[in-house]
């Protein structure tokens, strides 16, 4: 296999996107190899991140058999072939970016569009989202994600913001099928500390949360 493409069944294993945001390149290295040691099988490194192409061509090659990683924040199509060409595996959007949903699906690249409507959510759905970034997700709780399922019982969400050990089983129940989790998993101050084995207790406390909830079984939808 590729290093560059996307294993979805370790995706499944674990859904949860860690997102490295704004860290330097020896931060990156050692939060994701933390994050390795704990159990996470994603992560994205975006786009607004300084060297943001260094980081992820250098965690593909130190972690792309055992992690997928992608690029986050890719807000137009010219972010997207940077991405691509350092070798992202999957692609986060903040927001419906047309153009870069397009060329991701022509490509077989998975990717996570943002959205918060019911319009946007089903419009990225219907173009061809792996699973749909719900975000901001802070403060809409479970039951907006009840409400969502209902009315579009097909459509693979990803909350992303406000998702925590505690509350992903929750979220899991009204029907997320995936969750971006950003400061839980990476908080600033302790990958500036170098605090490596927060890091992974933290991976580990997901991996747990998921478990108990999913019995180590798939849950949700898998688009493939």
């Amino acid at each position: 296999m590729s290093l560059t493409r996307f294993d979805d069944a370790r995706f499944q294993s674990l859904p949860v996107v860690g997102i490295l945001r704004g860290f330097s390149a020896g931060e990156t290295a050692g939060a994701l190899a933390a994050a390795v040691r704990g159990g996470l099988t994603t992560a994205e490194i975006t786009m607004d991140t300084p060297g943001a192409t260094e980081r992820i061509r250098e965690a593909v090659a130190a972690h792309g058999r055992e992690m997928n990683v992608g690029a986050g924040t890719v807000t137009s199509v010219e972010r997207l072939e940077q991405a691509l060409a350092a070798g992202a595996m999957f692609v986060v959007t903040p927001t419906l970016v047309t153009g870069v949903i397009e060329r991701c699906v022509a490509r077989g690249v998975p990717v996570f569009p943002g959205a918060l409507s019911p319009t946007e959510i089903m419009r990225a759905w219907e173009m061809g989202a792996r699973l749909v970034k719900v975000f901001p997700a802070e403060g809409k709780g479970a039951g907006f994600l009840v409400a969502l399922k209902e009315a579009l019982p097909e459509v693979g969400l990803m909350p992303t913001g406000g998702v925590s050990v505690s509350t992903l089983g929750t979220l899991a129940r009204a029907g997320a099928s995936g969750f971006g989790v950003g400061g839980p998993l990476f908080q600033k101050e302790r990958v500036i500390a170098e605090d490596w084995g927060w890091v992974e207790a933290q991976c580990r406390a997901f991996r747990e949360a998921w478990n108990a909830v999913a019995g180590g079984a798939e849950l949700g939808f898998n688009r493939t």
